[in-house]
């Protein structure tokens, strides 16, 4: 399984951001997808999350309402669209993807989440 996320950079307030979670070696179309982000100093957190059939999307309140998660199975690609970010939203972002969609939705819920392919990630910055 590897992931590879794309698609940071430097954004004002208010301003947006496509992420990209690149799959290679698998289907991701077969598994949940998470995106999870991490400020300096701070804990991870989870994002987002997406059950594989695309049916059940979950979103942790501070971002619920501006961000988007979604895939595209043709391109097996999965994407975070961001809008109207906020400084806070400021973190290195990265993807998963998980078949046990229980697992992942709880890992982001609480940001406790098990994980051994975490990559680089890709950092956002929201500042003017």
């Amino acid at each position: 399984v590897q992931l590879q996320a794309s698609g940071g950079g430097l954004v004002p307030p208010g301003g947006s951001l496509t992420l990209s979670c690149a799959a290679s070696g698998f289907t991701l179309a077969d598994y949940a997808i998470g995106w999870f982000r991490q400020a300096p100093g701070k804990e991870r957190e989870g994002v987002s999350c997406i059950s594989p059939d695309d049916a059940h999307t979950y979103y942790t309140d501070s971002v619920r309402g501006r961000f988007t998660i979604w895939r595209d199975i043709h391109k097996n690609t999965a994407y975070l669209q961001m809008n109207n970010l906020k400084p806070e939203d400021s973190a290195v972002y990265y993807c998963v993807a998980d078949k046990d969609p229980a697992g992942l939705v709880i890992g982001t819920m609480t940001g406790v989440y098990n994980y051994d392919s975490w990559g680089q990630g890709t950092l956002v910055t929201v500042s003017s």
